[in-house]
């Protein structure tokens, strides 16, 4: 099972969800922090996935934002998202446009 860990900007629009999904290769269920709930529920209802909401502080990552540390605690909220909902990282973080994915498998 592919999770996507999913990190945006407030306010992203569906559309722009939903294209960085399907450049990310698509997943079975989907993974962020409770704060962007409100952007990643309606993609997660429209393609009926699972949409795992996680805490990210304290998760090592292998890729680093100075500034996504300083507000949530890890250096991708993808990759740590990804990864605290129970999955391997296998895909680093990737940006498309104010979207951020990092793919993990779960076994």
């Amino acid at each position: 099972m592919r999770i996507a860990g999913i990190g945006c900007r407030p306010g992203t629009p569906l559309p722009a969800l939903l294209a960085a999904l399907k450049a990310a290769g698509g997943a079975d269920a989907l993974a962020t922090i409770p704060e962007r709930a409100p952007e990643l529920r309606p993609l997660a209802d429209a393609h009926s996935l699972p949409l795992h909401l996680v805490a990210v502080a304290g998760i090592a990552t292998p890729t680093q934002s100075t500034r996504i540390r300083a507000a949530f605690g890890t250096g991708s909220v993808a990759e740590a998202a990804a990864v605290a909902a129970g999955g391997r990282l296998t895909h680093p973080r990737r940006t498309f446009g104010p979207v951020t994915i990092a793919i993990a498998e779960v076994p």
